[in-house]
This record gives C-alpha cells, structure tokens and sequence, in this order.
C-alpha cells in the first residue's frame, strides 16, 4: 500500500474521529474549504452547516467506525468508498446508522495535505445485500 493511499486512509479515520466527537476543530482543519456533503436522501450540506450540526448539537453519535475502506488515487485526488457503522442521534431522536449506508468520500491533495473535498452517504439497494461488491464492480476494484 502506497504513502498516499496510506494519508488518505489515515485522513478518513480522522474525520471518522473528529464526527464521533463532535470536534468541530478537527472537522474543520479536514475539511476543505469548498466542502459539499451529499446526504442519503439528497440534501446538500456546505462545510458550515455540515460543521453546524454538531455545534447545534441537532447531530450525536455514540459509534462511528468505517469498515471495508476502499482508496483510488487519482493523482492529486482521491475516492474513498467504505461501510459505516454507527448509531447515535439526530435532532433528540435516537438512530440506529449501522451498516444502514455506504459512504464515498472525495478527497484533494493540497499543499497542506489531503482534505475532503465532497461526501456523499447512500442507501443500499436492497435491504440485507452486501453494497461492496457492487461498489467494487462499478469502480473496478480487485
């Protein structure tokens, strides 16, 4: 495994850290600037009010790990495809996340090192069917 894709991964779990805690700081230095995030449902979410929910607190977890974490490194961008698990809350209602959605994230190289540039969090097909394979067909992954 190579020394970006390593970063990338590294950037990811990060990021995975900084949203179980609700670490706006750390949220903020990963992500970039130009943020988007792409919600399940396809509501759209800038840096600030991606950051906002748990400022508000409106967004709590208690788990959050990223588990079947694929990287592609295209030059000075990469694709991250993985499976969540997590559970916690939204807006005081208790919800349980797991294994519920797969997340792809979107990173850039920049001269501070990589950021996330976009995420996007997605419904499996089909209630029970595993989404990597499919997933590793479409980006042709071995």
């Amino acid at each position: 495994m190579g020394d970006q894709t390593l970063k990338v991964q590294k950037l990811g779990q990060t990021w995975a850290t900084a949203e179980l805690r609700g670490d706006g700081t750390s949220l903020r230095e990963v992500l970039a600037e130009d943020f988007v995030g792409v919600g399940p449902r396809g509501f759209m979410l800038t840096k600030e009010q991606w950051l906002s929910r748990h400022e508000t607190g409106s967004l709590g977890y208690e788990s959050f790990a990223l588990n079947e974490m694929q990287v592609r490194l295209y030059g000075d961008a990469a694709i991250t495809v993985c499976r969540p698990e997590r559970g916690g809350s939204v807006r005081g209602r208790e919800r349980s996340l797991r294994h519920q959605r797969a997340i792809s994230r979107y990173a850039r190289l920049r001269e501070a090192g990589w950021a996330l540039a976009a995420g996007r969090s997605t419904v499996e097909p089909h209630p029970g069917q595993a989404l990597m394979p499919f997933v590793r067909n479409v980006l042709e992954i071995p």
